[in-house]
């Protein structure tokens, strides 16, 4: 008799053979062979998402305990050219960019170089004082300052999300394209997301240390942590393993995205990186270390309104208590691509995905979590 599969089965066999393919194609994958069975769900979860998203290309690491256990890149890094990922691609990581920025404000404020609670214009005195009020790193880093995020708009043109195309060659040369503009509410009274704010919060770790942003934060947070791969996205610059960016015409054609510069907000938005170093990153604020034991409270502590209402926001990072335990997480949305980094302090666990397509989904990044939590704690009980 014909053996007859089920539709399922053939599709569990097309998402395979597309895993299978790009592996072959990708190369340059790292797994620790403890995690096999969890690498193989999360290859299947992650072939699935792309074809659903039609995302271009895709780059995903994991850690645990410190240690890099799976890393591997999917799919291609440039279209025209067939270049594949690989997991030296670089991709925009946008607004995961915010806890690397926080890290270096908290490096300063360890060696009592950056007062989180003085007035701003003690590090960055040419910004003006607001009649709303006073504004501190603290507020900045947790997005309670009322400096204004990205003005949006139904015109591309006016719509700042996409339309920057100003080199800025300093942070002052940034932080005055909005250093005027009047608050968006009292400093401290309530959340209010900024990309802006963290511009601001790089001229002052500038005034803090006596160093360029872009130079103080090689030396004290790329460098140290072998985040060899990470640096800012700057357009004129020849830098090696660059993906392409991608957005979706009409949400079916796969295009070029629109041109930006990212120099107005560095600290806020602008890195690249790659998974690697993201989870080497969030790896190094697992436990006392790079940070001492307090600023890493301090970092992974829910700030509060000045009514008493918790942000749910610490140091730039997320805090949430979720079905898998109390989790850090920071996603980023660029022109291009979109990022995810998650630590599971409990698990030791650390997850990152990039990908390089304008709004795509990050659900793999979620799902990719998912089964290696299921994993760790299964292992834990045996």
């Amino acid at each position: 008799m014909r053996k007859i599969f089920p539709a399922r089965h053939l599709l569990s066999v097309f998402l395979a053979a597309i895993i299978v393919l790009l592996a072959l194609q990708n190369g340059h994958t790292q797994t620790d062979s403890r995690y096999n069975n969890a690498v193989e769900k999360s290859k299947e979860a992650i072939a699935e998402e792309m074809a659903t998203h039609k995302l271009p290309g895709l780059s995903v690491a994991v850690a645990v305990d410190g240690k890099i256990v799976w890393s591997e890149g999917f799919g291609l890094a440039d279209i025209e050219k067939k270049v594949p990922v690989t997991t030296g691609t670089r991709f925009r990581i946008a607004s995961t960019s915010k806890p690397i920025t926080a890290t270096a404000m908290a490096k300063l404020y360890e060696q009592g170089k950056l007062d989180i609670d003085a007035p701003i214009q003690k590090y960055v005195p040419y910004f003006p004082e607001k009649k709303e009020g006073i504004i501190t790193a603290r507020q900045l880093v947790g997005s309670l300052s009322g400096i204004r995020h990205y003005r949006r708009d139904p015109d591309p043109a006016k719509d700042e999300f996409f339309s920057r195309k100003t080199y800025y060659e300093t942070t002052k040369d940034a932080v005055r394209e909005f250093e005027n503009d009047p608050l968006d509410f009292v400093p401290g009274s309530q959340y209010g997301y900024s990309s802006y704010g963290f511009t601001l919060l790089s001229a002052a770790i500038e005034g803090a240390s006596g160093e360029d942003f872009l130079t103080y934060l090689q030396k004290e947070i790329f460098a140290p942590l072998k985040m060899h791969s990470t640096g800012a996205d700057i357009n004129k610059k020849i830098i090696p393993n660059r993906a392409g960016f991608y957005s979706l015409e009409n949400k079916t054609e796969i295009i070029n995205a629109p041109y930006i510069d990212y120099s107005i907000s560095w600290g806020g938005g602008g890195f690249i990186s790659t998974p690697e170093d993201l989870v080497r990153f969030g790896s190094a604020l697992l436990e006392p270390g790079f940070l001492k034991e307090e600023t890493l409270r301090e970092m992974f502590t829910s700030q509060r309104t000045s009514d008493g209402t918790p942000t749910g926001i610490g140091f730039a990072w997320r805090v949430i208590e979720g079905k898998n335990g109390l989790y850090y997480y920071h996603p980023g949305e660029a022109v291009g691509g979109r990022s995810y980094l998650v630590i599971y302090p409990k698990q030791k666990l650390v997850v990152s995905l990039v990908h390089n397509l304008t709004g795509g989904s990050l659900n793999a990044g979620v799902k990719v979590s998912d089964i290696f939590i299921e994993e760790i704690d299964s292992s834990s009980k045996k």
